[in-house]
Order: structure tokens, then sequence, then C-alpha cells
């Protein structure tokens, strides 16, 4: 399996390019193109719960769709809901990889993605302690809203991250949560929440921009009248 992507970093694709008969695992909905005889199978991965655990805790779909090429081999397209970068990222068992809800795309067989929980301290978005590790041997393909930034930190170096623009980090990286600011009434002031402290070593990525303020920016733009619509919530989910 070969990835290479383009676009990029406004509106980066991932191409998966397959050998005979090779099959790559990919988020519903997040196929764009693919290559002629290249044959799709969707289905619960892991069966019924651990599907839903994905879903309802991990933010991705229910259902994950495996794209398996013919004899002569193919390519499977991938592109994110939202206008940002596309990382590739080989992932080693001695250091799994932990992923943001909705940023995963796509990964080798060789892959298990999972949703634990990580405890509080893992409030990525602000949605709950709950995060996909990808764990195996392989290539995993994610994506960001925005550009994309990726720290290099070296061992006892440390970034201090808004918990809404985080997009995944290795598992060699230390992380906490803490406010950022003192109390509540400088949070209200501020506007800032929650961040991350990591400490390296490690790389940990980021993104330019933060999809929860985006979101909150529609709302606030559409007014109280389209609470019920249910409108919003369909730009951040895929079918």
């Amino acid at each position: 399996m070969q990835i290479q992507t383009r676009q990029g970093p406004a509106f980066a694709v991932a191409r998966i390019n397959l050998g005979p008969n090779e099959t790559v695992r990919v988020e519903s909905g997040a196929m764009m193109a693919m290559s002629a005889g290249v044959t799709l199978q969707s289905k619960a991965e892991g069966g019924v719960l651990k599907s839903l655990k994905r879903a309802a805790l991990g933010g991705e779909s229910f259902f994950v769709s495996s794209y398996t090429a013919p004899a002569q081999g193919g390519f499977v397209d991938v592109a994110a809901r939202l206008a940002g970068d596309v990382v590739v990222m080989d992932v080693s068992p001695s250091t799994p990889l932990f992923i943001s809800k909705g940023s995963w795309l796509a990964n080798d067989p060789g892959i298990e993605i999972n949703t634990q929980w990580g405890g509080f301290k893992n409030l990525f978005g602000s949605e709950g302690g709950f995060i996909l590790r990808a764990e195996g041997s392989g290539p995993v393909v994610f994506s960001c809203y925005g550009a994309l930034e990726v720290w290099d930190l070296a061992a006892g170096e440390t970034i201090s991250v808004d918990t809404g623009h985080m997009v995944a980090y290795e598992s060699t990286v230390t992380m906490n949560i803490r406010q950022a600011t003192g109390g509540l009434v400088q949070t209200f002031k501020s506007g800032e929440g929650l961040i991350f402290d990591f400490t390296g070593p490690g790389k940990v990525w980021t993104q330019t921009r933060n999809p929860n303020e985006f979101l909150g920016w529609i709302q606030a733009a559409l007014g109280p009248s389209s609470g019920n619509s249910g409108g919003i919530g369909g730009l951040f989910t895929r079918t």
C-alpha cells in the first residue's frame, strides 16, 4: 500500500494505491473516487458492540468500509468532511497513535482502531474523554480542519494547546489538562477554557482551525430559531 496526498493544505486528498487484491479500511462516506474494479464492502467492524462504541463515543461512523483492489491493483481517494490537510502516519507496534474524534479517515488492515476511555484529561474538543487509539503496523490516514502543524518535542519539552486545536499525538508523549486561566470569571472573559500540556519526547499534530468554534459561529449566525432544525449537526455527521 502506497499513499500520496495532493491538493493540500487547504483541500487535501489522499490517494491510497493498492496492490493486487489488497484491502484498505476507510471511514464511511470518506471515499471521493476509486479506480475500476475496486470492490466495496461496509460492515460493523469488530461486531455491533464495538461499532456502537466507535460511533457513540469515538465520533466515527457505525460502519467501516473495506475497499479491495482487483488482480491488477487499483486506488481509492479519500477526503475529509471539513476543509483542511491530510496526514499519513506509519504506526508501529511499539508506538500507538492517539487520534482526536472525527479525524480518522483510513488505515491499513494491519492497524486496529479502538475507542478507549482515556480519562477526563483526554477531553478532545471538550466532547468527552474518549479518543481513538491506532495500534499495530502500517499507515494511518487522518485529517485536520485548516492547516496542519507538527510539533516534534524533545524529551522534557512542553507545548500547551487549546483542546479544539488538537489532532493527534504519539503514545510516547505525556499529556495533562488544565484550565487556561485562573477561575471561571477569567475563563468567561478570555473565552479560553481547557488546554492540553504535552511533554515530549514525541510528535503532536495540531490544526489551525477549531471545528467547535466554527459550529458555534454558525449557530450564533443562524439564531435561536434554528436550534431544532437539525441542519447544523449534519455538517459534522457523515451519512
